[in-house]
């Protein structure tokens, strides 16, 4: 019995050594997506990005002379199932940071830990105050809510000369924050809102919306959602011959949406979002054409979002020459134009809300195209 006890003791050291080599000699960097669940489409996109990413880094000879190596887990876009997950990056996987790859409920509950952790964390596209509020080691590359809503303002008022409008808003985090903006920009440039209705996470049936909408008669109308949703929406709006400018957001911004709305009732659909597929930068190029040749499907700003998220993070340690925790934090809160697949990112606020344009898409031929850009420094910069 003492010799089998031993030898398990030897054997247990000597994981426990291989373990402290592998983790001395790569650099650890956590992911959390929702892989499974309503969102599940996203996630992939997500994983498939930032492994893109890692793979682009590491072939390129990594970070300060080391391979990346990538630890993700499934959120489920549940924030309970979050806290837990995230205690397991940073206490078990001892990664130095991590993507924020899901929605605004799991970032919101984590963002905390990894403030009292102090392992910075760069949320891809959640969309929610409380997010960066947590503490100077938490940052969003996505849009703050209400930006991304007031970006979809100049849309509506601006590009689209919209004077009546309506909101149809999901009943979240994301959809109300959106809404808020939305609203608090078309009113101020004098359109006026003709009807207003929010409608609960998972709604299949639009119709009676939809029929309400088609009687108050906006000249546009924000539906928020997800991509179900707003595949829903734009797939009943169509049916019903709703004739009302159906303007989406980022939520819509996935190949998922084309499919399950139909590329019919899809096509004409305009977007606010992190994204423009006809950005020239060979940055942005480069990434469309690799993500289509490694997955055979067309990318999206979810996937393109916490690519950058990931390629942020990777700067600033190469930035810092070090993975101290508050070095690379300093690092990335001192980014400055930084060329990203989701545009030139002129830095981070003080609180860490990044500052970049918003990007305007319409749906052609089942295919997202530029509309335009909101680039006014008064509708991006969050402290406006």
């Amino acid at each position: 019995m003492k010799r089998l006890v031993s030898l398990v003791l030897a054997l247990a050291l000597i994981i426990g050594s291989v373990g402290v080599v592998s983790a001395a000699d790569t650099i650890r960097i956590g992911l959390m997506a929702p892989l499974t669940g309503f969102a599940a489409a996203d996630g992939l996109s997500v994983l498939q990005s930032v492994q893109l990413a890692v793979d682009q880094v590491n072939a390129k000879g990594g970070v300060l002379g080391k391979q990346v190596e990538l630890f993700y887990v499934d959120d489920a876009a549940n924030a309970k199932e979050a806290v837990g997950l995230a205690r397991k990056l940073v206490q078990m996987d001892k990664v130095v940071a991590v993507v924020g790859g899901s929605y605004s409920m799991p970032t919101r509950a984590v963002a905390p830990l990894f403030q009292e952790f102090e392992i910075p964390l760069v949320a891809g596209y959640a969309v929610h105050p409380d997010i960066t509020v947590a503490g100077d080691f938490c940052f969003r590359n996505g849009f703050l809510g209400t930006v991304e809503g007031r970006g979809a303002g100049v849309a509506a008022v601006d590009m689209l000369k919209a004077k009546t409008v309506g909101m149809l808003t999901m009943d979240n985090d994301f959809g109300r924050t959106m809404a808020e903006g939305f609203e608090q920009y078309v009113v101020s440039k004098g359109a006026k809102v003709v009807y207003s209705q929010v409608y609960p996470l998972g709604e299949k049936d639009f119709m009676p919306y939809l029929t309400a909408i088609k009687e108050a008669d906006p000249d546009v109308v924000l539906a928020s959602g997800y991509y179900a949703e707003a595949a829903g929406i734009v797939k009943q709006a169509y049916e019903l011959k709703l004739r009302t400018q159906i303007l989406g957001e980022e939520g819509y911004d996935s190949p998922k949406f084309v499919e399950l709305a139909g590329e019919e009732a899809a096509n004409g659909t305009i977007i606010v979002t992190n994204l423009d597929r006809d950005d020239e930068r060979p940055v942005v190029q480069a990434f469309i054409k690799e993500y289509r040749e490694r997955y055979g499907m067309e990318p999206d700003m979810v996937g393109a979002s916490n690519y950058d998220a990931f390629m942020i993070i990777t700067d600033a340690i190469e930035r810092a020459g070090t993975t101290d925790a508050h070095k690379v934090k300093d690092a990335i809160a001192a980014l400055k134009d930084f060329d990203g697949v989701t545009g030139v990112i002129k830095g981070f606020t003080e609180i860490g809300e990044v500052i970049k344009p918003v990007q305007v898409q319409i749906v052609k031929d089942g295919v997202f195209r530029r509309f335009g850009i909101v680039d006014a420094p008064e509708v991006i910069d969050p402290r406006k």
